[in-house]
């Protein structure tokens, strides 16, 4: 039993953004196409346990959805000769529904524009995406992000209303309005692997499940739009950083800093991935995403920090503050001066952050200068930055660290 049940979780994680997209694309309703497509999912579980897994898995969730569908064009009757008309040509659909070829990319695509839409709000384009492209469950979304199920449940419902009101079109959006529309779908993958793979809070340094959904995703994208530089950066900056995972934590879950990490843990088939999308990022000029991968590249063929080209990365960070200027960037780019030309070089950088006052709710930043003023024998000073850093750090796991350098001084 328990075995079929997880066949039906299977054919839904992997075929959920095909089976949506092909019945917005049959309905024209985004909203109702995604409670179809959960409709087809409960009568999964109920059926396949009992008569078995069909031939074909996808089709008959495709279909039970379609006939879901005529069943509510037929309750409104009133609505018009539609209906009555899409009812009629499949009423006889076949439980081995094929699917087409030419339309299933297209499909998802669309899917992750509309999940991703302007008109939402960042938390619900991540959950929507997750939902519908990434096929998770409202517990599972709730599950990685530390959020009540209601709440990620309230997200996606409110998200629904929103498109369904502004009457958004289930279609790739014209060439004019696809770069800028991109760049949202784009934000929303490297979101959900930025919160994966350094949870915000919790007592997991690395939520592996999530970081591997955006990994997917992006591969997804790259398949869909292959012209497209930065979608090839975003999939190589997830490559790379993923590919650190098996050394950042011990045995019980510890941090392992980076000059502490055996390298000969790291994925190298990550990194040969990752190395691969981006050279072809580059062929048609790096953006943001792609020099945070070039970033990324530097330590993953460095055989140790020491050996690290830290000049390229400060060259790089320059360059990605001029392009996507950012306190965060900046702050990196504070941490690669220090390892370029020491932490006196960096100091000031920082300093100049905590008077603009951008990051003072992160931790991050009393956590850098905390370790530059070790680094300058400042120990005092330190460790009042340390504490600072302590008090606002939501990660157990990146409190045990800070703790262990403060008791350390």
């Amino acid at each position: 039993m328990n075995a079929k049940r997880d066949a039906v979780a299977a054919v839904w994680r992997i075929e959920s953004a095909r089976i949506v997209g092909a019945l917005a694309r049959y309905t024209g309703d985004f909203a109702l196409a995604e409670d179809l497509a959960q409709e087809a999912l409960a009568e999964a579980l109920v059926t396949w346990p009992r008569d078995g897994v069909p031939r074909n898995p996808a089709g008959w969730l495709l279909t039970v959805g379609r006939r879901r569908a005529i069943d509510a064009f037929r309750r409104r009757a009133a609505l018009g000769e539609r209906y009555a008309t899409l009812a009629h040509e499949h009423s006889e659909a076949s439980d081995d529904m094929p699917w087409d070829p030419d339309q299933i990319d297209d499909d998802v695509l669309a899917l992750m524009f509309i999940a991703c839409h302007p008109l939402l709000s960042p938390e619900a384009r991540v959950a929507l995406t997750l939902r519908v492209v990434g096929g998770l469950t409202s517990d599972e979304i709730a599950k990685a992000f530390l959020v009540p199920t209601a709440t990620v449940q309230a997200r996606v419902t409110r998200a629904k209303k929103t498109l369904g009101a502004a009457q958004v079109p289930f279609a790739v959006p014209p060439a004019e309005e696809r770069a800028k529309r991109l760049g949202s779908v784009l934000s929303v993958v490297y979101v959900i692997f930025t919160e994966g793979s350094s949870a915000s809070s919790g007592d997991d340094l690395i939520r592996v499940d999530l970081a591997g959904e955006a990994q997917r995703l992006a591969r997804v994208l790259a398949r869909l739009v292959p012209d497209e530089p930065e979608v090839h950066g975003l999939l190589a900056l997830l490559e790379l950083t993923a590919a650190r995972f098996p050394a950042r934590t011990g045995p019980d879950g510890e941090p392992v800093l980076l000059e502490h990490q055996d390298r000969r843990r790291w994925d190298h088939a990550a990194i040969r991935r990752g190395r691969a999308a981006l050279a072809r990022a580059a062929q048609r000029g790096l953006g943001a995403y792609g020099l945070q991968a070039a970033i990324a590249e530097c330590h993953a063929v460095a055989d140790s920090v020491d050996a690290t080209n830290w000049d390229r990365v400060v060259v790089l960070y320059e360059a990605l503050g001029r392009l996507a200027p950012s306190p965060v960037v900046d702050l990196n780019r504070a941490v690669a001066v220090s390892m370029a030309d020491g932490p006196a070089a960096a100091l000031p950088i920082v300093d100049e952050l905590v008077a603009a006052g951008t990051l003072a709710s992160s931790h991050l930043l009393p956590s850098v200068r905390g370790e530059l003023l070790i680094r300058l024998g400042r120990p005092d000073e330190a460790r009042t930055e340390l504490e600072h850093a302590i008090r606002l750090c939501g990660n157990e796991r990146e409190r045990m660290v800070l703790e262990g350098k403060l008791n350390g001084l």
